[in-house]
């Protein structure tokens, strides 16, 4: 049921519009050039633009329900069989219907496309518009989307203009590398690079084996512009460091990447069992943390000769933590029960040393051993030694040690290299004039890692020891000399450990207090040392 606009006209529109590839524009209603408005549509008289359109889309919405034949006038019933006819009619260049002859009610079959088609068209034609020279019908449009299904594929021209007008926002997107895949390759196929840029590229990054030495598994993030071509890039080197390389002109400007993690504080508590190290171990301490809890305790603690089965400790370790990673492991206090021995140690952030509570230093003023770990006594200090062939008096001023040749030698204490040099005898040595007047000699070394007037601290890597001049077997001869005198090294008084005092005392027992209260409160697992820190205040805003 739909108002009659004659045959030709309905079937030519329906036609064009079911065409494809015919855009919305290119549908024209042929119209005979004399036409006027005058067959009335559902008995509305005629209106202004604005409500003719809103009646034209209620009238399309009227079609998707049952319009009761009594509101239709018997000019706007036709007999919808009539398309086939009037389509063989066109093909043999009949005369059209006659638009305005009634025809009884029948009916038939029509789809939804026609039916609506014909109502929008036929009730907007038919007299509804009221325009008069004030309305300027070709600068109508209109902004709000109707919903209307002329094609199947459902196209919305006005999401089409719409998202032409965006914008260009380039996005980051990942890239996986595959087995065999080599970044040259991959840049001038999928990132729009030439090879000239690739190698420029490479020159210009501070580490190019990142890009060239890279592992399938690896990836990087990238964004290209609107013509594809490589706009920025981001590769972490790994978790915390990495590049970002961003297209600047014909150039590109690097970046380089620093993460920072956030701090985590974790308490492991354990037991001796056997050997210190597995038992440490076996808290979840990671290896390096294991190799630095027992550096720590070994300048107080002999581990063979002290600890026993039973002792009791805890470690406080602090852990940057980035994408769920802990990175940077490192020990703040640690607290050891032992039957022999008793002892509790924080470190100072001031000067990344430990001292125990009452500021004493973990680290002597002078060490008894330029070495670390434990090494043979192959020879001692003997100043009355006899010469096994001559059998005179050859004085042993210095104390051996059996070790493999390499074996890193390290400063006792701070000092200034006094001569580095080389003798028949002793082979390559070094000697060393330390702040409080001491002075050391090492010699058979294999090689100096120091020059003659050059600073060195307590624990500095000098020399690797060997086997050069007159000895029988890889060793270190190592000397004490105080006043100009060789005494034994191994039992001369040592400087006492140096201690903290004043304000350097108050300020590091203050921030060593929540690390202490971790350690007496057991409590193993991730804890926050801030949540200490609060409590104490807390407690002294209470007093």
């Amino acid at each position: 049921m739909v108002t009659v606009l004659g045959a030709q006209k309905l079937i030519t529109t329906y036609d064009d519009l079911n065409q494809p590839q015919t855009p919305l524009e290119s549908v024209l209603v042929p119209l005979p050039s004399d036409s006027a408005p005058g067959v009335p549509s559902l008995r509305q008289e005629r209106a202004p633009v604005a409500e003719a359109i809103d009646r034209a889309s209620r009238a399309l919405d009227a079609t998707r329900e049952h319009i009761p034949l009594s509101e239709l006038a018997a000019t706007e019933i036709v007999d919808l069989d009539v398309i086939t006819s009037a389509e063989a009619s066109m093909a043999s260049e009949a005369e059209p219907r006659d638009a305005q002859s009634q025809v009884a009610l029948h009916e038939g079959a029509l789809d939804d496309g026609a039916l609506h088609m014909a109502i929008v068209l036929g009730t907007i034609t038919s007299g509804m518009l009221n325009v008069d020279n004030s309305v300027e019908i070709a600068d109508a449009t209109s902004y709000e989307d109707y919903g209307v299904e002329l094609y199947e594929d459902d196209v919305s021209f006005l999401e089409l203009e719409l998202a032409a007008e965006e914008p260009f926002v380039p996005e980051w997107e990942t890239h996986i590398v595959e087995p065999g895949e080599t970044f040259a390759v991959l840049a001038q196929n999928e990132l729009g690079l030439g090879y000239s840029e690739v190698l420029a590229l490479l020159d210009d990054l501070p580490d190019p084996r990142m890009l060239t030495h890279w592992r399938a598994g690896h990836s990087f993030d990238y964004q290209l512009d609107e013509t594809g071509r490589l706009l920025a890039l981001r590769m972490m080197k790994n978790t915390r460091e990495g590049v970002l390389l961003e297209r600047d002109s014909d150039q590109y400007a690097i970046t380089a990447i620093e993460r920072q993690g956030e701090p985590v504080q974790r308490l492991y508590a354990g037991s001796v069992t056997g050997s210190f190290a597995r038992s440490a171990q076996a808290t979840g301490l990671s290896s390096s943390s294991v190799t630095e809890l027992t550096r720590i305790l070994q300048k107080k603690l002999d581990f063979r000769r002290d600890s026993r089965r039973g002792d009791q400790f805890q470690v406080l370790v602090e852990s940057d933590m980035i994408d769920g990673e802990t990175l940077d492991s490192r020990i703040l206090a640690v607290k050891y029960d032992g039957e022999r021995m008793d002892l509790t140690v924080v470190r100072n952030t001031t000067d990344d040393n430990f001292y125990t509570p009452e500021g004493s230093s973990l680290d002597p003023a002078f060490a008894r051993h330029p070495f670390e770990g434990n090494y043979r006594l192959s020879s001692n200090f003997n100043p009355r030694r006899l010469h096994p062939v001559t059998g005179r008096v050859s004085p042993h001023n210095g104390t051996d040690f059996a070790m493999p040749i390499g074996t890193p030698i390290t400063a006792p204490a701070n000092g200034r290299v006094e001569r580095v040099g080389n003798h028949h005898a002793a082979g390559r040595y070094i000697v060393v004039r330390h702040d409080n007047g001491y002075r050391t000699r090492y010699l058979h070394l294999s090689q100096p890692l120091v020059s003659q007037g050059e600073r060195v601290t307590m624990g500095d890597r000098i020399a690797l020891s060997g086997n050069t001049g007159r000895s029988t077997g890889p060793h270190l001869h190592y000397e004490v000399i105080v006043n100009n005198t060789p005494v034994n090294a191994m039992t001369v008084e040592l400087p006492e450990n140096t201690s903290l005092s004043g304000d350097t005392l108050i300020a590091f027992q203050r921030q060593a207090e929540p690390m202490l209260a971790a350690l007496e409160s057991g409590e193993t697992g991730t804890i926050s040392v801030a949540n200490y820190e609060r409590d104490n205040d807390s407690d002294e805003s209470l007093q």
